[in-house]
């Protein structure tokens, strides 16, 4: 670890001794767990885990994804690139930065904010994360403040098989707004991210999340969100995983005093033997909230994609409206889906419901189309185009809903030849 060790302040020397600690005791999930029935991390036992260096520099310029985006944060292996962000104004006592950078000049900032959702006795990642806590990014804005427009942040992984353990830690206080954009490229050279994300809603506050994975395919990529909202407050995110060996994001929502809402959405494009796991836990811990899930995905090749949706009610969440769907086409007699949602409730005044389907595309809307003169190939790829531009019509900004829609597309073009069905 390049941190200077002997000058961080104690709570934090205890932080990462306790990941340090845990992940000793747990070492990786395996798939005896549960939650991790689906999805093995066998590939990764041959790793060491800690965090490769940097050569200032060297790392591959990257394009904006949101043309219009106010601040622009870049990491390259995990940590900072000064030269290719930048920060606009901001209101007033707001805090936009590397974590490394507040961890050096303002570490009593982040004392009892870090590490406080992202409870590492249950996730091993998470606990992992913690112990090589370093650099990430930091999002604070204070009660009544809303960020004009829209911050982007970009992972890029440089060299061979780098290895780095972002963290993420956003807090919005009282009737505060931000939206976020992550962007994940990884690196020619493959590599492994284990990212940790803590977000922290006040009462009256609106987050939205915007997360796009497309990384190569020798890429893995773990990725742990916890959220708490408060009264009142809003969490709406969006994922749309396209690409990298393996990706994993688990998703932690809980919903801690009335009126909050959640809503967790996404798409995923898996090909080739590519690996795609969605995991989504919303706690509905107080009455009066709303959640509402909703994941489509197309999956080709030899590709697997996972859903596990849950939804859980408390017995003091009454008058909880919780939904999920998850919707996949799979494109490949090779092509493998496996979905969980999952309903717990103990509650008894609560609207709660949730449906999932796998299939191939709908051989009545194909015949359809091509008893109207159009080519079998353009008529599928209108078809698959149409179910994944249902998923991405649930993001709400347009600037972002585009940016989506081009990497979307650029995924899709390639399964338009109409050969996939036959493919073995």
């Amino acid at each position: 670890m390049t941190t200077d060790v002997a000058h961080q302040p104690g709570w934090l020397t205890a932080l990462r001794a306790a990941g340090q600690a845990r992940f000793g005791e747990t070492g990786l999930p395996t798939q005896r767990q549960e939650v991790w029935k689906y999805t093995g991390l066998n590939k990764l036992k041959a790793l060491a885990f800690e965090p490769s260096d940097v050569v200032t520099g060297s790392a591959p310029k990257v394009e904006p994804l949101v043309a219009d985006a106010k601040h622009r944060l870049a990491f390259v292996n995990g940590r900072f690139d000064a030269g290719q962000s930048r920060i606009g104004a901001l209101p007033a006592n707001t805090i936009l930065a590397s974590l490394a950078d507040i961890l050096s000049a303002h570490p009593k900032l982040l004392e009892g904010r870090l590490g406080i959702s992202a409870a590492i006795d249950r996730r091993p990642m998470a606990a992992l994360n913690t112990a090589w806590i370093e650099d990430g990014l930091v999002l604070v804005v204070p009660r009544g403040a809303a960020l004009d427009g829209t911050i982007e942040v970009v992972f890029v992984s440089d060299g061979d098989a780098p290895v780095s353990h972002p963290r993420l830690l956003v807090a919005l206080g009282d009737m505060a707004e931000a939206v976020l954009v992550e962007r994940h490229l990884g690196g020619t050279g493959g590599g492994f991210t284990n990212q940790v994300a803590e977000v922290a809603l006040g009462n009256g506050a609106s987050f939205r999340h915007y997360v796009m994975h497309s990384e190569p395919e020798a890429s893995t990529a773990l990725e742990t969100v916890t959220v708490t909202v408060g009264r009142d407050a809003t969490y709406r995110s969006f994922a749309l995983t396209a690409g990298g060996g393996l990706v994993r994001r688990e998703v932690d929502v809980a919903l801690r005093q009335p009126g909050g809402t959640a809503q967790v959405d996404g798409a995923y494009l898996v090909d080739g033997d590519r690996h795609a796991d969605t995991t989504i836990v919303i706690d509905h811990q107080a009455g009066h909230c709303a959640s509402r899930q909703t994941q489509k995905g197309v999956v080709d090749d030899h590709g697997r994609a996972v859903y596990q949706g849950k939804i859980l009610v408390r017995p003091q969440a009454q008058k909880t409206d919780g939904y999920q769907l998850s919707q996949t086409l799979l494109l490949s007699p090779k092509a493998e889906a496996d979905v969980k949602p999952e309903l717990e409730i103990h509650a008894d005044d609560v609207k709660c419901s949730h449906g999932a389907t796998v299939g191939r595309l709908d051989a009545d809307a194909l015949f359809f189309l091509r008893a109207r003169g159009i080519p079998e190939a353009e008529a599928r790829a209108l078809l698959i185009q149409g179910f994944i531009g249902g998923a991405l019509d649930e993001i709400d900004r347009p600037e972002v809903r585009e940016a989506f829609g081009a990497a979307a597309s650029t995924w899709l073009s390639g399964r338009s030849s109409g050969h996939s069905e036959s493919r073995s």
